[in-house]
């Protein structure tokens, strides 16, 4: 876990901030939701089953997130 929690606070302001809470927004949608690093990146899964990902573009600097799979849910 302490990788996944160094992840979001070795990143500098505003990114930080706005990851923090859109996880924050992910996890409280249900309580089956999970925070997992995998690859570098921090994935939510759904019981059990990854469905989304929080990564920063690496030219524009700016976070952004993406579904894993095309038709989940």
């Amino acid at each position: 876990m302490k990788q996944l929690d160094d992840f979001y606070l070795k990143q500098q302001e505003p990114l930080k901030g706005t990851l923090l809470a859109l996880k924050e927004i992910i996890l409280k949608q249900d309580n089956n939701i999970t925070n997992v690093l995998k690859y570098g990146m921090p994935f939510f899964c759904y019981k059990g089953k990854m469905f989304c990902y929080l990564w920063i573009h690496k030219k524009l600097k700016k976070p952004y997130t993406r579904n894993c799979r095309r038709n989940s849910f």
